[in-house]
């Protein structure tokens, strides 16, 4: 008996599903974010917009793995899908786990940063050599998105060593903490800018698909926000004046 036929309908249904459910928890994401960005830090508004902006990100991810397997020439969205939960999953774990203190997230999360880096540290070689790429994708590895992947390698290895330093000292506490929360969150909405932008809105423009200098302009924004924040984390006393304190 041949079913092939009744198995197209069922994929092609599951993937618009996908796509979705993959768009609605990015907008959530997306302003759930952003609210959280622009709270008081530690107070009960930035509490609830981040547990709902890691919720968003998380089913994001989820379904981005599935479209990068079931959409050609999109595997390498599933590295980046997996790329986004670790981030935004690390900084919601720094903040729920307390002070000077590991768990078992903590370890996972120091195995996935340095698997997640691998691939992206072979084909970043790859490219600035000129080689063929490791991976097909349905964008051109060129321009704003080859700059995005050589970042998504440096920020990995940033955040391979700050796992190896949590789980070697057994935990972290204070305004390191707090930074640790405040940058891997901030490149988590960096992400969720950069999806809904530069890949979600650009489609809808008239014309062959292109993105318009100004997409970039909301994924910079957090990145801004990050650089304001570590200099006052750093420099002033903000970190002992204000809510974040409470959470380290």
């Amino acid at each position: 008996m041949n079913v092939q036929p009744a198995i197209g309908p069922w994929l092609q249904a599951m993937t618009t599903f996908a796509l979705i459910v993959h768009i609605v928890a990015g907008m959530v994401g997306l302003i759930s974010g952003t609210v959280a960005a622009f709270a008081r830090k530690g107070g009960r508004i930035h509490r609830r917009a981040g547990n709902l902006f890691f919720a968003g990100m998380t089913v994001m991810a989820i379904f981005a793995a599935y479209l990068a397997v079931a959409m050609p020439h999109q595997l390498v969205n599933a590295f980046i899908s997996a790329f986004t939960f670790y981030m935004v999953a690390t900084a919601w774990l720094t903040v729920r786990r307390p002070p000077s203190a590991i768990g078992l997230g903590e370890k996972i999360a120091l195995v996935v940063a340095v698997v997640l880096s691998a691939p992206f540290v072979i084909l970043s070689v790859q490219l600035a050599a000129g080689l063929p790429p490791l991976f097909k994708s349905a964008v051109p590895f060129k321009g704003p998105v080859l700059i995005a992947i050589y970042a998504f390698t440096s920020v990995l290895a940033i955040g391979a060593i700050g796992d190896a330093k949590v789980v070697f000292t057994r935990g972290i506490s204070g305004a390191p903490r707090i930074a640790r929360h405040l940058w891997r969150m901030c490149f988590g909405l960096t992400l969720a800018a950069g999806s809904a932008f530069t890949n979600g809105f650009a489609r809808l423009l008239p014309g062959p698909y292109h993105v318009p200098p100004i997409f970039f302009l909301p994924q910079l924004l957090p990145i801004v926000l990050l650089v304001v924040w570590m200099i006052r984390l750093r420099f002033t006393g903000w970190f002992r004046q204000s809510g974040a304190a409470q959470l380290a």
